[in-house]
């Protein structure tokens, strides 16, 4: 007697199996297939026709996503917020062109930029973070996908003003549910918060009434921008 294993994967074919008393036994997902030296046709073909048949569901699986990218397009609408110089704008122009610029002009109220990731369109509300804007937050966070709210994570001096206007913010009700993605942004300088310094300084743990992710990034180095994106993707919605 000569052993053959195969991996079963397909019912059908451990049915037929099973009809000709072909199996001997079970351990685990592996079904062990003793097969006389003369009559090793069935196990062979067996292993044959399972191969093909994973690789035409791979097949089919590619077909479907292709197609789904065709018809079905997925998009999202998020503000960014947090103090001013934080990095809001740099973060929108390394998302949208992977390119950053020292010389960065503040956001002055808001601007609206749409931005493309495949088969996902962003539109990003990037708004201001001067004392004098921070009231309109609220009214631009409303029915978005996601808020990100910026830190900068090199300067302890403004972390808990921006800790206490991040809590104020969520308190409204009218965000109430709405995913907050929390970016502790210029790791590349001297002195950065690590992710858990910054999230206990942020006192994330305390959010309850919503998803909370929080990254730590450098636009200047692209450092984690990718990560950010992939989050932003799976949080995008379908639309047809």
């Amino acid at each position: 007697m000569i052993p053959c294993i195969a991996t079963i994967i397909d019912l059908d074919a451990l049915h037929f199996f099973h009809n000709a008393n072909a199996i001997n036994s079970v351990e685990g997902s592996v079904w062990e297939f003793e097969v006389k030296q003369g009559n090793r046709d069935p196990c062979v073909c067996l292993c044959n026709f399972l191969y093909q048949r994973r690789e035409a569901m791979g097949l089919w699986e590619s077909f479907l996503n292709w197609l789904r990218s065709l018809f079905f397009k997925q998009e999202m609408e998020l503000s960014l917020i947090g103090l001013q110089n934080a990095g809001k704008t740099s973060l929108v122009n390394v998302i949208a062109t992977g390119g950053y610029s020292e010389d960065m002009i503040p956001t002055v109220g808001f601007n609206m930029r749409k931005v493309t990731k495949g088969n996902v369109t962003i539109k990003l509300w990037d708004l201001g973070g001067q004392p004098r804007f921070r009231s309109m937050w609220e009214r631009y966070c409303r029915a978005v996908s996601a808020i990100v709210y910026v830190v900068d994570a090199a300067d302890p001096d403004n972390l808990s003003i921006s800790k206490s206007e991040l809590h104020d913010l969520l308190s409204k009700p009218s965000l109430n549910g709405i995913p907050l993605l929390v970016l502790g942004n210029k790791i590349d300088k001297p002195g950065a918060l690590s992710k858990e310094a910054l999230t206990d300084q942020m006192d994330l743990k305390s959010i309850t009434d919503r998803e909370v992710c929080c990254f730590i990034i450098s636009c200047k180095n692209s450092t984690n921008i990718d990560s950010v994106i992939d989050w932003l993707v799976k949080h995008s919605k379908s639309k047809s």
